[in-house]
Parts: structure tokens; C-alpha cells; sequence
């Protein structure tokens, strides 16, 4: 099971020392690939401005080939689309799913949001069929909980 703990507490660290969302975004990448085996790729998208597409911010894994999502597409898209976090199992059932890297078994999209305002999403794929927990899905939020602070910050 992923534990966010240390790691919320060291975004919080880093916004009360002044770092943007830009830093935060890089940082937790980094510190949730690093922490378990099951996280073979591990990207940030940030939803465009009109809210049609989500833009990958930076990713730490094998180099991807959707740089731009539609909104509604693929595992990614469809969470934006149904403002509702994505555990997927198995990949190979979903109709839409856009394949990258065809070893990936499982995919976990969790949004960075505030209230109904979507601003982006943590998108993690692994080897492993069904390789993520509700455990898990609850503690990646607390870390797009805390990505989304920091943007509804700069935002105001």
C-alpha cells in the first residue's frame, strides 16, 4: 500500500517555504514513482483552459507518445469527463483506453480538484493487473488534495 503521509507533509513544507505549482507537481511525480514498485509510470496533466484537454505536465517512466489527451478519451479523459477518480484492473477491457506501452496491465487516474473544479489529474500505470488498493486510491488523493490547494491558491 502507497502511504502519502511523509510526502503531503513535505508539499505542505514546500508551499509554506514558497514553492508553486510547478515544483509541487515536479516533486510528487518523482516521490510517488520512487516510492513503490507497483508505479511504472507516473504523470501529472493539467486540464487546458477551456477544460477540453489535459496537457501532461511531466511524467517520470517511459517516454509516452500522448503529450495532449481529449477530454473523455481513454482512461484519462473519461475521469475528467465523469469528474470521478479511475481504477482500472484491467486495461485491456476498457474500450477506449489509449495504449502507450502495451505491458501495462492497470491503470489509477485520481484527480486534482477542488470541490467540482477540475484542474488536472495524477496518472499512474503499472505491469500488474490490478495493482491498486482503495487504500491506495485514498492516499494519492491526499496528495492531488494538496496539488490542488497550491493551484486554487494561484489562481485567486
Amino acid at each position: 500500500m502507497f502511504d502519502s503521509t511523509d510526502l503531503v507533509k513535505e508539499m505542505q513544507e514546500m508551499r509554506d517555504d514558497g514553492y508553486l505549482s510547478d515544483a509541487l507537481l515536479r516533486f510528487a511525480v518523482r516521490r510517488i514513482k520512487e516510492a513503490d514498485d507497483r508505479f511504472d509510470w507516473v504523470g501529472a496533466f493539467l486540464l487546458d483552459s477551456e477544460g477540453k484537454e489535459l496537457w501532461l505536465h511531466n511524467y517520470v517512466g517511459p517516454r509516452t507518445e500522448h503529450a495532449k489527451i481529449p477530454v473523455g478519451e481513454g482512461t484519462a479523459g473519461t475521469a475528467v469527463a465523469e469528474k470521478k477518480n479511475q481504477n482500472v484492473p484491467d486495461v485491456s477491457q476498457v474500450e477506449n483506453y489509449i495504449v502507450d506501452n502495451p505491458a501495462v496491465s492497470s491503470e489509477l487516474v485520481i484527480l486534482i480538484r477542488a470541490g467540482d473544479d477540475v484542474f488536472g489529474e495524477i496518472a499512474i500505470d503499472s505491469m500488474e493487473p490490478a495493482a491498486f488498493t482503495a487504500e491506495d486510491e485514498e492516499a494519492l488523493a491526499s496528495v492531488a488534495d494538496k496539488l490542488a490547494e497550491q493551484l486554487v491558491a494561484e489562481r485567486r
